[in-house]
C-alpha cells in the first residue's frame, strides 16, 4: 500500500555570503548616514554602495535625526537665542567688560551690567556641561 498522507514540500533557504546578519557599529552607521546626505538620489547610491536596503538607511537617518544614533557623541541640540536691542548707554571703559573662560575653552566677553538671568542662559547655551 502507498502512503496517502499529505506532506507539504518544504524548501530550505540557506545564507550563502556571510552566514549570519551583518552587524554595524554606531560609528559605521553614522558615517554611512552622513554620506547619504546630499542631492536627490544620493541616498539610493549610498545604500547600493554599502549593500544595504534603502529602508534600513531611512531608519538609520531617522535615528540620527532623533539623536538615538550619535556614534558616541552627544546628540546635537539647538538652543533658542533672542537678540535684544542694545542698551542706550554704551560701554565705554575697559573696566566695564568682564571676560569669562568656559569649561569647553570658549571665552565670553560681557558687560558687567548684564542681567544675571541672561548670563546664566547664555552660559548654558554655550557650555551645556
Amino acid at each position: 500500500m502507498s502512503d496517502h498522507r499529505y506532506r507539504p514540500e518544504v524548501e530550505i533557504l540557506s545564507v550563502t555570503d556571510t552566514g549570519r546578519r551583518r552587524r554595524w557599529t554606531d560609528a559605521q552607521k553614522v558615517r554611512i548616514v552622513e554620506e547619504s546626505f546630499g542631492p536627490r538620489g544620493r541616498m539610493s547610491e549610498t545604500a547600493r554602495r554599502h549593500d544595504i536596503g534603502r529602508t534600513l538607511l531611512v531608519r538609520w537617518r531617522r535615528q540620527y535625526r532623533n539623536g538615538v544614533l550619535a556614534g558616541g557623541a552627544a546628540p546635537l541640540r539647538f538652543m533658542p537665542v533672542t537678540l535684544a536691542a542694545p542698551e542706550p548707554e554704551p560701554v565705554s571703559a575697559a573696566s566695564d567688560i568682564a571676560e569669562i573662560t568656559l569649561v569647553n575653552g570658549r571665552r565670553l566677553s560681557i558687560a558687567t551690567t548684564i542681567d544675571p538671568a541672561v548670563l546664566v542662559r547664555l552660559v548654558q547655551a554655550l557650555d551645556p556641561s
